[in-house]
């Protein structure tokens, strides 16, 4: 850890975690039954959607604009975010008496705006993604003087989050595996130093999703690599290009960065909400999503870092529905049967004895494909699982009507 090639050190970590003291909570740790039978090992949760403003980003916020001076906090600060990171910034700046403007994309979760306005910060809409919005930030700062206080790419910021592997260290101190979601990469570096620091036997995976995965081939090249563009549901994780501060550690500390697909973020939501009853933003879900993408893959005793619980309800209507789809909770069929009277009744009956629910259907009795006593109709049924789910086909197969899956 002596490495001059690591810009942050454990006692760095140490010294935001003093800061830290009263400010942040050393959020709960919760195993996961279920998640453990599948990996053949005691699985916890390291519940950060629990932090104050719901997220870890409070703990790199408020490290960093403590360590500013008084002039520095007399220009005030500005941040650019997805949302929870404006939340960090402004509760932080909030408490030390710092005037904070806040820059967050055009498509943020309304949630997310109006808890950065409640926590005292002015906010300012601009960009699609989060690189966007950082530009805009920066520019502001260039021109108001205010301190630019970045989501991740700051040596404060990353040893803010790294108190998050110090209290697991505390919490379960037989780890073997981390996992830890990655957008920039602030937390996963943080947690690295905390870690590797004093446990060099711990092995930390970042986790990112497929679709905003800047790190495998910034690895790959040796240097951070933008990408051309970004496409998933976890917000938190919408970010084109590595921190120069995070990636050096990463690359450095890291084991292994994994990525998950947007299936498995939505089902590792709906675990954590149906298993652990926690409420968890696709970002914070990603390190869930590893374990049930790859069980067998991960070392126990494992810690899932779960970053963040603010979502949109919108988005998590949307997610969980997602979700329910990817885990064979819901089956969408169409099929023909005769158009005559009862025949729709009976279909139902048919339905029914087989203990699937009807969430929806459609019943289209004129269209050309159709023959003269021919209707078509569209279900939308809740099933029980993939199992299930045939089971439905095969006896509507059974029963004589044309399934169309």
């Amino acid at each position: 850890m002596n490495d001059q090639r690591i810009p942050v050190t454990l006692d760095a970590v140490r010294h935001a975690a003093k800061t830290l003291s009263g400010v942040a909570r050393m959020t709960a740790l919760e195993g996961s039954r279920h998640l453990s039978s599948l990996v053949g090992a005691p699985v916890h949760f390291k519940c950060e959607n629990l932090q104050r403003t719901g997220s870890f980003k409070l703990r790199g916020a408020y490290t960093r604009i403590a360590g500013l001076s008084a002039e520095e906090r007399a220009a005030g600060v500005v941040a650019a975010s997805a949302g929870n990171h404006a939340q960090g910034v402004a509760l932080a700046a909030s408490l030390l008496g710092v005037r904070a403007t806040v820059f967050m994309p055009e498509g943020a979760p309304l949630p997310k705006i109006a808890a950065t306005r409640d926590y005292g910060a002015q906010v300012r809409s601009y960009g699609q993604v989060v690189d966007e919005t950082l530009r805009a930030a920066q520019e502001y700062a260039l021109a108001t003087g205010a301190v630019f206080i970045h989501p991740f790419d700051h040596p404060d910021v990353v040893a803010g989050q790294g108190t998050v592997g110090l209290e697991i260290l505390e919490q379960c101190p037989q780890v073997r595996t981390i996992l830890v979601g990655i957008g920039g990469g602030g937390l996963a570096a943080g947690v690295a130093v905390a870690v590797k620091g004093l446990r060099p036997d711990v092995k930390v995976i970042g986790v990112q999703a497929a679709g905003a995965a800047a790190y495998p081939p910034s690895l790959a090249a040796g240097r951070p690599v933008a990408l051309e563009s970004v496409a998933t549901m976890a917000d938190g994780m919408k970010v084109g290009r590595p921190g120069d501060i995070p990636f050096r550690i990463v690359a450095e500390l890291v084991d292994e960065v994994v990525t998950v697909s947007e299936d498995a973020l939505s089902s590792a939501l709906l675990l954590c909400l149906e298993r652990a009853k926690l409420v968890v933003e696709p970002a914070g879900a990603s390190p869930v999503a590893a374990l049930l993408s790859r069980p067998e893959a991960f070392e126990g005793p494992v810690v899932a870092v779960l970053s963040g619980g603010n979502v949109d309800p919108l988005l998590m209507q949307s997610i969980l529905r997602h979700g329910m789809a990817a885990a064979g909770r819901y089956l969408s069929l169409r099929l023909r049967l005769s158009d005559r009277p009862g025949a729709l009744a009976l279909l139902l009956r048919v339905l029914s004895e087989v203990d699937a629910n009807v969430l929806d259907i459609g019943h289209v009795r004129t269209d050309p494909r159709l023959g003269l006593a021919e209707a078509e109709v569209k279900l939308h049924l809740e099933t029980k699982g993939p199992e299930h789910c045939d089971l439905v086909a095969r006896t509507l197969g059974e029963a004589g009507y044309t399934v169309i899956r």
